[in-house]
């Protein structure tokens, strides 16, 4: 009894020492990811799909890693407010309304960063402070 004690110590210690061990940013990137992944679920998944390969024609996908990156100060934007008009993603051009959304600008934060961290395998998060600074200067 007293060694099996003495090992679900020092195991819970290890598990201590390493769950420590993780920075502020993977902490942070992690609660970000998992709440995005509600928020995708929630508002994302019907259009975008669960991996966030699009529909077809219809929607295009979130997987297109160039438009992430080049589109990335209007990301928060679009979330927020729609758009309408034509895009191209992953070279595909789409021509359907994103109904505009009701969500905050935490939860937008989340999103992108569950799409670019999680469907994309990337590594940056999206700040709330990146989102709030983008939805001030939506056009």
């Amino acid at each position: 009894m007293r060694t099996l004690l003495t090992t679900c110590f020092i195991i819970g210690c290890l598990i201590s020492a390493l769950i420590g061990c993780q920075s502020e940013i993977d902490i942070r990137t992690a609660q970000y990811s998992v709440n995005g992944q509600k928020v995708y679920i929630t508002h994302c998944q019907n259009c975008h799909g669960e991996k966030g390969e699009g529909l077809g024609n219809l929607y295009p996908p979130l997987t297109d890693t160039k438009f992430l990156e080049k589109n990335r100060q209007k990301l928060a934007c679009i979330v927020k407010h729609g758009t309408t008009g034509e895009l191209e993603v992953a070279g595909k051009k789409f021509n359907n309304t994103m109904p505009a959304s009701n969500l905050s600008a935490v939860d937008i934060a989340y999103v992108l960063t569950y799409i670019n961290t999680k469907i994309n395998k990337g590594k940056e998060i999206f700040p709330l402070n990146e989102v709030e600074k983008q939805l001030k200067n939506c056009q």
